[in-house]
């Protein structure tokens, strides 16, 4: 099967430009395409391995893979789903997350052959750009009113839109026009939050260059009700096990809704769809067997199959009654600032960093849903001893059914 008939199977195609064109520019020879990742963050997390995957399933289909990592365009912001201008980072702070974020993406795709794939950043031909002969060739291209038209622009018109955020649009189209140019990339793979700006890209290419040019989107993660998924109280779910531990990226997709185990499946693992369909049919608590499963194969992607299978056992010694606290992720809370032999168990859970508030725990131990060591938690006034903390095995908390830690003191 093809690139398109694969995507297409796994439910992986949100929208694609000149469908037919495409599927014949395709069969006949090896292609390229190009995906873009603003480093923002220090970061990858889930909401980028739709695109990530994306690139992955064009190689294994044959043809080349560039990597965009977005030094210049992380300079000025995309709008699209703010509410609000991002904040500002330094050129130093974005060229050394887009180092991280190439470490991250390397075990995803073959980027030591250049047949097979590259590595490049738009910070090489976006920052050196002359104002003026940019606007004259490139800017003239663009229609205000159209623009203006895009979801990513009308979005923010109520609330302000700085013409900052506004050449987005058209830095992200120059990317594409160069990579044209210099590399014959004729695909932009993206999410499909930027379908209108990559149509831009696209655009350009036919407009300037008279040659084929395609966009292909991918869904986005969203739960069944259209909500965001890769977040969790602690913030997004990230790639980089420093910011969020196989364990805990192993228990997000163990813990996600019943009707979205199908999706995932076919996303994030490289199992057959009839097994996946299998997998999904199943009813009740047997649905249960099939999120272990794409807990496992996701984890796996992500962070290997050692680290998924030492995920996967936890879990089973957690949940199933099999006394594994050392298992269970370690918290570490400072002692600094820590009077006395006890400490009130709300105000040890804020230090631990596990809720936003006081009052979220209090909401927690009022509802009955905090154990101490498997001990029930109904007094607010609770108070633990700090040798507990202090020893090599730690304490032992359950927040709801399914969220184990272990608090140590440093």
């Amino acid at each position: 099967m093809g690139f398109l008939e694969v995507m297409k199977e796994r439910g992986m195609l949100a929208q694609i430009t000149h469908e037919d064109e495409l599927r014949d520019y395709l069969a006949g020879g090896v292609r390229t395409a190009y995906a873009g990742f603003d480093p923002t963050a220090d970061s990858l997390h889930v909401g980028h391995l739709l695109p990530v995957l994306a690139l992955r399933r064009w190689q294994r289909a044959g043809h080349r893979v560039i990597v965009l990592l977005g030094g210049g365009t992380a300079m000025v912001g995309d709008p699209t789903g703010k509410s609000e201008m991002r904040q500002m980072a330094d050129s130093e702070l974005i060229d050394g997350r887009a180092e991280l974020f190439k470490q991250q993406l390397a075990p995803f795709l073959e980027l030591s052959d250049p047949r097979k794939g590259i590595v490049v950043n738009n910070a090489d031909w976006l920052r050196p750009l002359a104002y003026l002969p940019f606007l004259r060739e490139i800017g003239a291209h663009f229609s205000v009113n159209r623009m203006l038209t895009a979801d990513c622009f009308k979005q923010r018109m109520e609330k302000g839109l700085s013409f900052l955020e506004f050449n987005y649009m058209i830095l992200q189209s120059y990317d594409f026009y160069h990579l044209n140019k210099t590399e014959d990339c004729a695909v932009q793979l993206g999410g499909d939050d930027q379908w209108s700006n990559m149509l831009g890209g696209m655009e350009l290419v036919r407009r300037k260059e008279q040659k084929q040019a395609f966009c292909v989107t991918v869904p986005l993660l969203v739960t069944s009700e259209g909500k965001k998924m890769g977040k969790t109280e602690k913030g997004a779910v990230w790639i980089d096990p420093k910011l969020t531990s196989p364990f805990e990226f192993f228990q997000y997709f163990r813990n996600i809704d019943d009707e979205m185990v199908e999706r995932c499946l076919l996303y994030f693992s490289d199992l057959p769809v009839s097994e996946v369909k299998a997998l999904a049919a199943l009813k009740d608590q047997a649905i249960n067997e099939a999120k272990i499963r794409l807990a496992f194969e996701a984890t796996k992607l992500v962070h290997g199959e050692a680290e998924a299978r030492q995920a996967q056992e936890r879990a089973a010694s957690l949940f199933g009654g099999g006394g594994a606290k050392p298992d269970a992720p370690v918290v570490t809370i400072p002692a600094a600032g820590i009077a006395g032999d006890s400490i009130n168990i709300v105000e040890l859970l804020l230090k631990s960093g596990l809720f936003p508030s006081k009052s979220e725990v209090r909401r927690l131990i009022e509802q009955g849903g905090l154990l101490v060591e498997n001990e029930k938690i109904s007094d607010l006034q609770y108070a633990v001893d700090l040798a507990r903390l202090r020893n090599p095995e730690g304490l032992l908390i359950r927040k709801g059914k399914k969220s184990y830690h272990t608090l140590k003191l440093a």
